[in-house]
């Protein structure tokens, strides 16, 4: 099995590569033999074995903070990442800290690191970093991410907060409504058969599909978990798809509110951070189109910077001509970029929208909750029906 490894020599530098050996004992042996102190020991695996146990926000958020206020004490890049290597305890962290600190002694810019890991450092994170090391300002940019990441955080676990009942209630109730169509109204339906008695219509109809779904359990199973499983990849991994999604979502009064919000907050957010670090506007236009996890945002945005600003237009003119962002918006923008502000306009408005998302989730949990037990009490109350009325013509028979 191959390993890869980063480790330090006696003088304090950094070495790292892979070896080949039966588990990680033998790996701190080898490297115990040629006096090597290990930072961090992983299976080697592709695309990157050092990050196989993954860093989450919170790994980043620490980060940024920590850097952010040893930079403004006056701490030099390295001594601050060496603080860091010695206080994370996850490997993942510690590799990417010592990856980062060999890259610098090489004289690779600082971002560079982050860059070749797209998957935990998003764009907007690579160039918000990018131009705080050309303009010499990393403290206030690391100090700017934090803020945004934590609010990013914030606002993720409170959608997840909000929806966990009521997906614990669909997922309860659906499990109920399974039991009773695969276990118990098929032998209900065979005490009927067996003694010669003809349900009413609709409860015929109803026994008929239990029995079905009774005896084709299986292959019923695969074929959902392969449409969920294609459903997934089509709506979440897919352009087309994420353009279906969101036009579907949008459809949806409640839901549709909701997802105005959170993309307008994180377009105002994005873009303001980006504009304060010095990013040129048609830039920071394009990043913030990968941000703002709204496919209409996300093409309207794309627009504006290649169809609009570089075209010669304002940005006021070129927000006006896109129907997806809401006219108060553009007059905003309109407004602030000719009284020379814009960025803070857009922080404003950015924390404007981020306390009116909680009370549109509120919202959208308070109609939720009730048209799901609407739902799936008259699914449960039809097949209630289905057993409770042969059963009183059967016994109106005696």
């Amino acid at each position: 099995m191959k390993f890869s490894y980063i480790a330090s020599k006696p003088d304090g530098k950094t070495v790292r590569g892979t070896v080949e050996a039966p588990n990680q004992a033998a790996v701190l042996s080898f490297l115990g033999q040629r006096e090597l102190r290990p930072v961090s020991v992983l299976p080697a695996t592709a695309g990157g074995g050092l990050f196989r146990r993954g860093i989450n926000a919170t790994d980043i958020i620490f980060l940024t903070k920590y850097l952010a206020l040893m930079l403004r004490a006056g701490t030099d890049l390295f001594r601050a990442l060496d603080i860091l290597i010695s206080d994370f305890e996850k490997p993942a962290m510690k590799a990417l800290l010592m990856e980062i600190r060999e890259s610098l002694e090489r004289g690779q810019p600082f971002y560079t690191t982050f860059a070749r890991y797209p998957k935990q450092f998003e764009p907007v994170f690579v160039n918000l970093v990018k131009a705080g090391e050309l303009s010499g300002n990393l403290e206030n940019v690391f100090e700017n991410l934090s803020v945004m990441l934590v609010k990013k955080e914030e606002l993720r676990r409170r959608i997840v907060s909000a929806l966990t009942y009521p997906a614990i209630l669909f997922v309860a109730s659906m499990g109920i409504v399974a039991f009773l169509v695969t276990f118990a109204l098929p032998r209900i339906a065979d005490v009927f058969k067996s003694g010669g008695f003809t349900p009413p219509g609709f409860v015929a109809w109803v026994f008929v599909f239990a029995e079905f779904v009774s005896g084709n359990i299986l292959p019923l199973g695969i074929m959902g978990l392969l449409s969920a499983a294609f459903l997934w990849v089509f709506f979440f991994r897919t352009v087309l798809g994420r353009a279906y999604l969101f036009a579907l979502l949008r459809h949806i009064p409640v839901v549709r509110g909701v997802l105005q919000r959170i993309a307008i907050q994180r377009f105002a957010s994005t873009l303001s951070s980006l504009l304060r670090a010095g990013l040129p506007i048609i830039d920071s236009l394009e990043l913030t189109a990968t941000a703002v996890g709204d496919y209409a945002f996300e093409t309207a945005l794309q627009h504006i910077a290649r169809e609009g600003i570089a075209r010669g237009l304002t940005l006021g003119d070129a927000f006006r001509r896109e129907a997806a962002f809401p006219l108060v918006i553009t007059t905003l923008i309109g407004v602030s970029e000719k009284a020379g502000h814009l960025d803070e306009v857009l922080a404003t408005l950015g924390s404007f929208y981020d306390s009116e998302i909680d009370s549109s989730i509120k919202n959208m949990v308070t109609l939720i909750e009730p048209l799901m037990l609407i739902i799936l009490g008259g699914i449960v109350g039809l097949i209630a029906l289905s057993v409770i009325i042969p059963i009183y013509q059967l016994i109106g028979q005696f």
